[in-house]
């Protein structure tokens, strides 16, 4: 039997597949989380509180993913320019390395992604107040100056505190304010020390991916605090921001500010010491990419856990 060619339109929609798939790669969607988790932690406290407004929430989930998803592909689009995705072994994204997109379409695929995002950031702007300005603004800032510009955080040692700042309290307050703008001092204090756990984890998923990135940073004068200060102390750190997420959180279900019942994150300890494990006994850059997604997936599990937590607190409140 003569097989038949496969006809033009068959392989135009493999090809429009595949395209989509790239892109869907460029965005590194697992990192997304990092935008999931701390939306998720404002709205169980804006539960709390009674302010939570639905529509509000999900513009708000919408606006941070946009800006992430602009990071992100600014951050392919910077490395690839820099040359820093040449040495690289594994790591996500790389679709302008691998000839998958082109430069420019990566390119204009993160300033569509900042102009959507900015919109969104201008309606809850008109819908709260003048707060949103300094944090928008400042998180376009960090999404764009990451790895582009001319003093790019990533390549200067700053990576970890901008990702962990940014992506931890700013987007906490940020959301819970969009909902309840008539908020005082106190508040917006507690709001950023109840979001520190969930700093640090983030923090812990890019500097996986710096640990893994070493040599590759190292060859094209990416100064990371990996490459500035070496394996041996990048491995501690790791640990340090591990371990302390978990040790922040007890302390701050000790003073009051969570429920003991968010302590459902603790399920997450085993694989939290596996990752560990991995850091520290291991040079395989491929067994270090595997590492980094699961140190994401960690931070996801872990936030998930934490916010539900909160939820059944909330519903035991209720109950009684």
């Amino acid at each position: 039997m003569i097989e038949q060619p496969k006809s033009e339109n068959s392989m135009t929609t493999v090809s429009e597949k595949f395209k989509l798939n790239a892109w869907y790669q460029a965005t590194r969607p697992r990192t997304l989380v990092a935008s999931f988790v701390p939306i998720g932690l404002a709205g169980a406290i804006a539960i709390q509180d009674g302010v939570f407004n639905l529509f509000i929430f999900l513009l708000a989930l919408l606006g941070t993913v946009l800006l992430q998803t602009a990071a992100n592909l600014v951050n392919e689009y910077a490395d690839y320019v820099r040359g820093a995705d040449e040495l690289k072994q594994a790591g996500q994204g790389m679709a302008i390395k691998n000839k998958i997109l082109s430069p420019v379409s990566i390119r204009n695929g993160a300033i569509a992604s900042v102009v959507v995002g900015s919109l969104l950031g201008l309606f809850l702007l008109a819908q709260s107040g003048p707060l949103l300005w300094f944090i928008g603004i400042g998180g376009v800032l960090v999404a764009i100056t990451y790895t582009a510009g001319p003093f790019p955080l990533a390549y200067n040692g700053l990576g970890e505190v901008a990702s962990g700042i940014f992506m931890g309290p700013m987007i906490v307050l940020g959301a819970y304010y969009v909902m309840e703008p008539n908020i005082d001092h106190a508040k917006m204090i507690a709001l950023m020390i109840q979001s520190l756990p969930i700093t640090l984890m983030v923090a812990a998923i890019l500097h996986a991916n710096n640990i893994r990135d070493m040599d590759a940073d190292r060859a094209v004068n990416k100064r990371t605090l990996a490459v500035m200060f070496g394996r041996k102390f990048a491995n501690r750190e790791y640990m340090f921001l591990i371990i302390g997420t978990y040790v922040l959180q007890v302390t701050l279900i000790l003073f009051g500010m969570m429920p003991i019942t968010t302590l459902l994150t603790l399920i997450t300890v085993p694989e939290a010491r596996r990752l560990m494990h991995i850091f520290n006994t291991t040079d395989d850059v491929q067994l270090m990419h595997q590492a980094q997604g699961r140190t994401a997936k960690l931070y996801g599990r872990y936030g998930i856990l934490m916010v539900a937590g909160w939820l059944v607190f909330l519903l035991f409140q209720a109950i009684n």
